[in-house]
């Protein structure tokens, strides 16, 4: 079997994921100018409340539909109680908010019986059995479904961004708040919505990576700052950029494991290469493949 295709396509799976995690970066960027450190925590909130009832007999796809409307509600509180207060305070205490945020969700986290340890959900049926062969590379039906949800949720994002009133409004809100707010519109119920999409992919992502590959507290609240290079690759404010960003990603950090760990000293080029090309692009190109070129370095 060739490696360059199997590297490929494994990048393809992890970087569907990869750009659905990162769409909940763009979605709270995109409508407020916030950058939300603890998007990690909810994506590990997300996946392991859907564990949490998996365990207690619920159907994994019922189990993953309450976890999105859990966070939905998070995030819709994360807002309402932290975010509203910080209106017209300095980024920098707004992010500094977001950071112990992340900190106090994941020492919440450590309380529960899923802080520590590993778990993986029980594969439903459906998606046991042979897969499929792309290229002489064997596609599992998980990896196979993972890859569906993740594209189809991003299609309906899309969609809903560049054709639905409240996606054009909250575009709007984007790019010049006061303009919206004298044409009626309420920034505060676009802010809202935000972090509850946001909250609501997070979740999507954690069950999709739960799924492929187990759920551990580290790992999960760790792609929250593992997509942070989709989200400089592809542009902060760009949800096309987030796409593109996380299938990039995905596959520079599977062709970076399969060609240099061999030559690399102790190996481990996946978890690095990723930010190396977030350094290279915040030197050369700081909005990114698809950002606005109002972003600044900060």
């Amino acid at each position: 079997m060739d490696l360059l295709p199997q590297l490929l396509l494994a990048g393809m799976v992890i970087g569907s994921i990869y750009a659905l995690a990162a769409l909940g970066f763009v979605l709270i960027y995109k409508s407020s100018r916030v950058i939300n450190f603890a998007h990690g925590q909810i994506i590990a909130t997300g996946a392991f409340l859907a564990f949490a009832l998996t365990q207690r007999g619920v159907n994994f796809w019922l189990a993953g539909l309450i976890a999105m409307l859990a966070t939905f509600l998070l995030g819709l509180l994360i807002e309402r109680v932290f975010l509203r207060r910080m209106v017209g305070e300095p980024i920098i205490a707004v992010i500094m908010v977001t950071i112990g945020l992340s900190s106090v969700i994941d020492g919440l986290i450590h309380l529960t019986p899923y802080g520590a340890g590993s778990f993986s959900f029980q594969t439903p049926a459906v998606l046991s059995g042979a897969g499929l062969e792309v290229f002489g590379t064997p596609l599992s039906r998980t990896q196979i479904a993972g890859v569906l949800a993740a594209l189809g949720l991003l299609g309906a994002l899309t969609y809903f961004f560049n054709r639905s009133t409240l996606g054009i409004t909250m575009r709007a809100v984007a790019d010049d708040q006061l303009a919206a707010m004298s044409v009626g519109t309420s920034v505060e119920r676009v802010f809202a919505l935000a972090w509850a999409a946001a909250g609501l992919t997070a979740a999507a992502a954690g069950v999709i990576l739960g799924l492929l590959s187990g759920l551990t507290l580290g790992g999960l609240a760790g792609i929250g700052l593992k997509v942070f290079p989709v989200v400089i690759l592809g542009g902060l404010d760009s949800v096309i950029g987030a796409i593109v960003g996380g299938m990039l990603i995905g596959i520079l950090e599977n062709l970076s494991a399969g060609y240099l760990d061999a030559i690399v000293p102790g190996g481990g080029t996946r978890d690095v290469f990723p930010f190396i090309v977030l350094i290279a692009v915040l030197l050369l190109r700081p909005y990114g493949l698809f950002g606005t070129k109002e972003i600044e370095r900060v």
